[in-house]
């Protein structure tokens, strides 16, 4: 692989799966794949979000003063 990503071990999740972990509609996910927030890998008419996409987006997102627990 030219970049060293070993995709046989990227766990990919559904538009509609990423909405119920973010508690989101499926819109908003779509919203931000569109605009770059969230990476994503197309199949036809589908996309799919690694895993560690949707973890790295939800760190960022995260408040400053919230605690890691919350």
């Amino acid at each position: 692989m030219a970049d060293g990503i070993n995709f046989s071990d990227v766990q990919f999740l559904t538009v509609a799966e990423v909405a119920d972990l973010m508690r989101v509609s499926k819109m908003t996910v779509y919203r931000l794949v569109h605009a770059g927030d969230l990476p994503a890998v197309q199949f036809g008419r589908s996309y799919r979000v690694p895993e560690s996409a949707v973890e790295e987006f939800l760190q960022r997102a995260q408040v400053e003063g919230q605690s890691e627990s919350a």
